[in-house]
């Protein structure tokens, strides 16, 4: 079944015959985006991701789920620290760089905070974070963090809808 042009809805029930349809009506909530960084074996890696959300504010928890069809995944499953970076909308290219490669690092301005955890520089909002839990999540690993320090700037908002980078404008 293909989405019609016209505006009357497509229904359907998920199965595996039709995960596209499901992951283009999930593709209809517009969201920001985030590298979230750690610590590796391997050196500092990072990874794109559309799956944040904040939880709580007392105390301050947020929420990420990476996949586990990453190739990154094996880094990210065992983390006790890492950082999740809100990119502005100057960052599209830094959010494709680490959407193809998990040492992306190049040319960015990165500190290693005393977890070790590289911190990149000029994003919207940045959450240090200590895990608090996991929960399986299906073909995802649903990762609960404890934010230990945040940073935040004025900015756009890189943002993503339907398959495509858009901007959201921080108005005044």
């Amino acid at each position: 079944m293909t989405l019609q042009t016209s505006n009357h809805p497509v229904t359907f029930a998920p199965d595996p015959e039709n995960t596209r349809l499901l992951r283009d009506a999930f593709g209809r909530f517009a969201t920001g985006v985030t590298v979230v960084t750690t610590h590796s074996p391997d050196g500092p890696v990072g990874m794109t991701a559309n799956s944040f959300s904040s939880v709580s504010l007392d105390p301050p928890l947020v929420l990420w789920a990476p996949s586990r069809g990453s190739r990154r995944f094996r880094y990210f499953e065992p983390a006790e620290h890492y950082a999740i970076h809100v990119l502005s909308h100057h960052q599209a290219e830094l959010c494709h760089g680490f959407s193809q490669n998990a040492h992306a690092f190049d040319g960015l301005e990165v500190t290693l905070n005393d977890k070790g955890v590289p911190l990149i520089e000029q994003c919207l909002a940045r959450f240090e974070c200590e895990r608090v839990a996991a929960y399986e999540g299906g073909d995802h690993l649903i990762v609960l963090g404890k934010v230990v320090r945040a940073e935040m700037r004025e900015g756009d908002a890189l943002t993503f809808y339907a398959g495509k980078f858009g901007q959201l404008a921080h108005k005044d």
